[in-house]
């Protein structure tokens, strides 16, 4: 993996951390490959029960590169087919959305700590994670707007999940900035802190300390919600339900309530 993404792990925890603070972690080409690095590296790593993602330095992260805006207008840097043609993933996403989809298809939860400023590229990363954890004075945006563009890094099929459907338009029509009180309120942050990485890696404890085989059935059922029936869901419950009953893990996290000691899951 290449410098702009660092991970270490401890515990069951991935503490994963964007690592270009000079340049406020804007994403160039290398912190896109580095996000999507660290992403295929996390999902072949077993040992990793929860993820928290944060930003060095000031800010979360202030979007794409002003670099890339210079070549759009330059034409070195080209639209059209070039990006509709771009390799995808099993979920549909390309490389730009994998940033966003890819936290959402790892198997455990992820936790993302957002400080300063998450904006275009670096908002639409932080939507990808299962919570959101803010300071009181982030500013958060689908900023592409004002640059002419759209959001095209997952934002819109996660926004239809997080948030009402004028909001959401709302959103990416104006790019405005939203600060934490109204993150919360509207849907966009789970909680408000002054110290959001503290909080994620507290939140992240317990979650790692809960059945891991649960844990990833639960994220998998809610990864299906947005576009299953009823009928559907209910029967993800009765085949996950199924498989956990009885395993090693579930006895497991049973004989430690039942013995009043911490659990020892493989």
């Amino acid at each position: 993996m290449n410098d702009r993404v660092t991970i270490s792990v401890a515990d069951g925890i991935a503490d994963v951390r964007l690592n270009r603070a000079d340049k406020r972690n804007a994403f160039d080409d290398a912190m896109f490959e580095g996000v999507n690095e660290a992403v295929a590296a996390l999902a072949g790593d077993g040992s990793v029960r929860v993820v928290v993602l944060s930003g060095e330095g000031p800010c979360f992260s202030s979007g794409l590169d002003l670099s890339s805006f210079g070549k759009m207008v330059s034409g070195e840097f080209k639209g059209g087919d070039s990006i509709v043609n771009l390799p995808r993933t099993g979920t549909g996403a390309n490389r730009g959305q994998q940033v966003s989809f890819g936290w959402r298809d790892l198997p455990v939860p992820v936790i993302a700590a957002v400080h300063g400023v998450a904006l275009g590229a670096g908002f639409q990363l932080a939507l990808g994670a299962d919570f959101r954890f803010v300071t009181p004075d982030v500013k958060l945006s689908a900023f592409e707007m004002n640059w002419g563009l759209i959001p095209d890094m997952g934002a819109f099929p996660i926004l239809r999940e997080l948030v009402r459907a004028d909001v959401a338009r709302e959103l990416i029509y104006t790019g405005r900035t939203v600060e934490g009180a109204e993150a919360l309120a509207i849907g966009l942050a789970s909680r408000v802190c002054a110290d959001p990485r503290a909080e994620a890696l507290a939140f992240a404890r317990e979650i790692a300390d809960k059945n891991p085989d649960a844990v990833k059935a639960a994220k998998r059922i809610f990864n299906r919600s947005s576009d299953a029936s009823v009928a559907e869901l209910l029967m993800a419950e009765s085949v996950e339900m199924g498989a956990l009953i009885g395993s090693p893990n579930q006895k497991e996290a049973v004989m430690a309530r039942l013995e009043k000691r911490a659990p020892r899951f493989s």
